[in-house]
């Protein structure tokens, strides 16, 4: 009987290894990492485009936007659309600005879709005011012709617009614009900043209205409420050890971790409390650097180590075998998941404590899209 058992076994292992060398290398290269448990991805996207107007009365708006980002990021991870997370994008447009080119309307594209957070965080950090003309009309369709939005009928499609000059400015209709949007499928939200009836009479909400988005209206002046709690100085030591856990590939490596590292204190640069923020995002599945991080690559399927040249190898893995590289790598993931489950368990005991707090903690810019967002996911079938 034990030798039937043991020719059963063997036969077993024998198919099982046929089967692995049947698919191509990047199969095999899972198979021999630690899978990370992360939310279930799909083809969804949300997708948001940011529209900020840059003149010289914005530099409150711009340093809300720089403030509050990860607090945004954070709320749209929570998303689910059915039992999968959805995939995110980001955008970013400046206009009105006397330093960009009159001809083509005082607009720049400062990022198209992009779902690399630190890239992200750098085009906001990067922005600066200056007076100008503030064609929302022009804005708005050049995001509409430039932006892949893609066909899913499934994505949910936002513009956000925030700014202060009337909204009929320039030589491109905001109707027009607005028409083309609904007719893509994308949602126009307007946030005037300054008083919510100028925003009215300044056409604003008729902005919102044609795609039945949202209008609001902030006080961009507003200092950004950053609520410190007891677990913050806990979770910023896990993203001291969650750094660690990145290996910087290929010949972007280097830069791109610096920039991770720059993102870090730009964010820590406000306050404690939104370097928390930037942290937490950094554990969740949004933040994603397969392009630069052999571990993300890796889960990713986009690079093969056996494949890898030495020169595109950090110096510690160097001249390594592709077994001792592949065993490094699922180190790392394995400790990196380790770190980013921490650091959401110490985060609901952080949300939990801010709920507490008697304080006003309402913040314009992140209200205002948060809030937008969810009553529009909802026609999609998200939920939070």
């Amino acid at each position: 009987m034990k030798t039937v058992l043991k020719t059963l076994v063997l036969s077993i292992a024998i198919l099982s290894f046929t089967a692995c060398n049947a698919n191509n290398k990047k199969q095999n290269l899972v198979l021999n990492t630690t899978k990370v448990e992360q939310p279930k991805a799909n083809k969804q996207f949300i997708k948001v485009a940011l529209l900020l107007d840059t003149s010289n009365s914005m530099d409150g708006l711009i340093d809300q936007a720089k403030a509050q980002l990860w607090e945004i990021v954070n709320e749209l991870s929570y998303a689910k659309c059915g039992n999968a997370s959805p995939n995110l994008q980001i955008a970013l447009y400046e206009y009105g600005n006397d330093n960009l080119n009159g001809e083509e309307g005082f607009i720049r594209q400062v990022l198209a879709f992009s779902n690399d957070l630190d890239d992200i965080s750098k085009a906001l950090f990067s922005l600066t005011t200056n007076g100008g003309n503030e064609y929302c009309g022009q804005v708005i369709q050049t995001s509409l012709q430039q932006l892949n939005w893609g066909k899913n009928p499934d994505d949910l499609k936002l513009i956000f617009i925030a700014g202060n000059e009337p909204f009929s400015q320039g030589n491109v209709s905001y109707k027009d614009a607005s028409t083309n949007a609904k007719e893509k499928d994308i949602t126009v939200n307007t946030i005037f900043c300054g008083d919510y009836n100028q925003g009215i009479s300044t056409y604003w909400k008729d902005g919102a209205a044609l795609t039945h988005g949202d209008y609001m209206a902030i006080n961009h002046n507003k200092a950004t409420v950053h609520v410190a709690s007891p677990y913050d100085d806990l979770i910023l030591q896990l993203n001291i050890k969650l750094n660690s856990t990145y290996i910087a590939y290929g010949k972007h490596g280097t830069n791109k971790r610096a920039t991770q590292a720059k993102q870090d204190t730009n964010a820590s640069g406000y306050s404690k409390a939104n370097a928390v923020s930037r942290t937490v995002s950094k554990s969740s599945h949004l933040y994603k650097n397969a392009t630069w991080d052999l571990v993300d690559a890796v889960a990713e399927e986009k690079v093969v180590v056996d494949d890898l040249e030495n020169e595109a190898l950090p110096d510690a893995l160097k001249n390594k075998s592709s077994t001792e590289i592949k065993a490094y790598v699922a180190e790392m993931q394995k400790e990196r998941n380790d770190i980013q489950q921490k650091i959401q368990a110490l985060n609901k005991k952080r949300k939990a404590y801010i709920l507490e707090q008697k304080k006003d903690q309402s913040n314009g810019l992140e209200n205002a899209m948060t809030k937008a967002i969810k009553t529009q996911a909802k026609k999609k079938q998200y939920s939070w």
